[in-house]
């Protein structure tokens, strides 16, 4: 019997009954398809976060407070702040470094008119914009002699342009109040959007960090400090030299605990590509158990059908079909389930990935379709068709055909 008679005798037999043959790959249809979305959700993951680093800069440094002891118990990392602004001045001399950024945060209720929006503002340097590598829009930001003065200006982000002002009037010459201190607006950044389902980038306000300490914070330390090395290849340079300096100007011991953290974004970004990565093998291997949930439906049905047609198998053995034909029949029949369902489970599943953006529950879920993620569920699909309909196929080419013959 060759491959294309197999082939159509065992369309032909799925054919007898449709609506066993559909809800035996519904099992299937829905384990790719579940398979490809939650492998989508986990790369799509893994690329916003990516993107999230890459535009901050693979150079980028953040100098921020370690723990100490309290009462016999470490405080959380970041905690101990004794990081200054001569700090931040002597890291900016380094010959690896090229700019460095103070900064404070705090959250304030900012006002304008009859509007106000509570947002996150973060008191930095002149050279923010260029550590962290973002543009401005319309304006400009604040220059080295305002930060020196502690100056009552500011650049707000897209966000807060967008929630106190009206669509069409310019920002840049406002005056808006922040915690009751009037700042006049500089200029707008240029938006770069969500960052992965972590809430908008652009929602935040920018003042110079000498008067956030002053009006905002009422604090005379720093919580960072961001640095930005020459080069991504110097950035390890960078490190080692801003620790060393840190340590002479803290005087620390030899062997003393540091009271300061130097974390190196790139290795955030391997961290963060990596735990990404975990997730989305996690979330694939979740929905691989509904994969595994159809192949036993098909071995099931297809058990189903071998007892069925018991005496349509004797009567094929005694007009000369060999066992292997009768189990490659029943393989084949088995086989073409699983294909079909994950044919149509691909196609569920893009189609789930590409839709999810625009239900309002998962609106900030960013998805990425991989082909590799396809072919490999359509060869897991059509594997499982192999694996558990070789059982009932193998059990009928074992029947004698007197006995199927007699059957009834």
């Amino acid at each position: 019997m060759n491959v294309f008679r197999i082939l159509r005798v065992s369309l032909r037999a799925l054919a007898r009954n449709k609506m066993r043959t559909f809800l035996t790959c519904l099992g299937i249809i829905i384990g790719v398809a579940a398979v490809i979305a939650m492998v989508s959700i986990g790369a799509g993951a893994r690329a916003a976060v990516e993107s999230q680093f890459a535009s901050m800069g693979t150079n980028l440094m953040f100098v921020t407070g370690n723990w100490r002891m309290m009462g016999g118990a470490r405080t959380q990392t970041g905690q101990f702040n004794r990081l200054t602004a001569e700090d931040a001045k002597a890291i900016g001399q380094l010959p690896s470094v090229e700019a460095v950024s103070p900064s404070v945060s705090t959250r304030a209720q900012l006002i304008y008119g009859n509007n106000n929006w509570n947002t996150m503002v973060q008191g930095t340097g002149e050279s923010y914009p260029l550590v962290r590598k973002w543009d401005i829009e319309d304006g400009a930001f604040f220059d080295e002699s305002m930060v020196r003065g502690a100056a009552k200006v500011c650049v707000i982000g897209a966000d807060i342009k967008k929630n106190l002002f009206e669509e069409d009037e310019d920002a840049v010459g406002k005056t808006i109040r922040i915690s009751r201190v009037p700042f006049l607006i500089l200029g707008v950044f240029k938006s770069k959007g969500e960052s992965g389902g972590f809430g908008s980038r652009d929602d935040f306000v920018c003042v110079p960090y000498t008067t956030a300490l002053n009006r905002l914070s009422r604090s005379e330390y720093l919580q960072s400090i961001d640095v930005s090395a020459v080069s991504q290849a110097k950035t390890k340079e960078a490190q080692d030299e801003i620790t060393e300096l840190l340590r002479i100007r803290h005087r620390i011991p030899d062997g003393g605990t540091d009271d300061f953290v130097v974390r190196n974004m790139s290795e955030v970004a391997e961290g963060a590509a990596e735990a990404t990565g975990i997730l989305t093998i996690l979330l694939g291997s979740i929905a691989s158990i509904s994969l595994l949930v159809g192949g036993i439906g098909i071995m099931n049905i297809m058990l189903v059908s071998v007892t069925e047609r018991i005496r349509e198998i004797g009567i094929r053995m005694s007009i000369g079909a060999r066992p292997r034909d009768i189990l490659l029949q029943f393989l084949a029949e088995a086989i073409v389930l699983s294909l079909a369902g994950g044919l149509l489970g691909i196609i569920l599943g893009i189609g789930v990935s590409k839709v999810l953006k625009y239900i309002p529950v998962f609106a900030s879920i960013t998805t990425m379709v991989s082909w590799s993620s396809v072919l490999l569920a359509f060869a897991f699909s059509g594997s499982v068709g192999i694996f558990f309909g070789f059982y009932p196929a193998r059990k009928a080419s074992k029947l004698d055909p007197i006995e199927a013959l007699r059957y009834e």
